[in-house]
């Protein structure tokens, strides 16, 4: 279930930030951008229920979210991930999964997980700017269904062939969203052409 959000503002946003001369600052600002134009296609289908609805002139009917929003950002890369979100969805709350990649099996490594107490009716939203081998995404859907979440859909910025298909094969029916699918992963893991490490480029930590 890959959906490629197609849109000129977030093409035009991610060409920017791929340019290696792109500052820290302007790289987590293009970022949060990026994750505001994506909410809409993300939360498309959540879903709804008719209320009253007061007016200045008289009642009406509107609509409202039948089920609370959990927003589920990957650290330590998915935090400026996470404000674009924020932006258009302040009322949701904000668990955090600790994740960090071992770069010789290239596999995840859980050192952190905070969330509600109550998964299982709400709609969960994990975030992570980079789907690379689908390691971290699958270890992160796994432990919120371990918790009891039910409802979860996978938004990042940029992916990789393989870990779509790694994260699709894991869970069949999760809704992936990217804003990009580059070409392929290097011996490291690492998504080509994509923008180099996410995390390093946001803080400023890397060489």
């Amino acid at each position: 279930m890959f959906q490629m959000i197609d849109h000129p503002l977030i093409a035009d946003e991610l060409t920017r930030l791929r340019d290696p001369l792109c500052p820290s600052p302007e790289f987590r600002q293009r970022v949060r951008r990026i994750a505001s134009l994506m909410v809409a296609a993300v939360t498309v289908d959540l879903a709804t229920e008719v209320v009253e609805c007061n007016t200045p002139l008289e009642i009406t009917s509107g609509g409202k979210l039948t089920r609370g929003i959990i927003l589920v950002p990957v650290l330590r890369a998915g935090l400026a991930f996470l404000d674009g979100f924020l932006d258009l969805m302040p009322q949701a709350a904000v668990a955090h999964i600790g994740l960090a990649r071992n770069e010789k099996t290239l596999l995840p490594e859980s050192y952190y997980m905070k969330h509600p107490p109550v998964l299982a009716e709400k709609d969960i939203i994990i975030l992570d700017p980079m789907l690379a081998t689908g390691g971290s995404a699958i270890e992160a859907v796994r432990s919120l269904r371990e918790a009891g979440a039910r409802s979860l859909r996978f938004a990042c910025m940029v992916a990789a062939p393989e870990g779509v298909a790694a994260l699709s094969d894991a869970f069949p029916e999760l809704p992936i969203f990217a804003a990009a699918l580059d070409r392929c992963l290097n011996e490291r893991g690492y998504i080509l052409p994509g923008l180099g490490d996410a995390g390093d480029r946001m803080f400023g930590t890397g060489i």
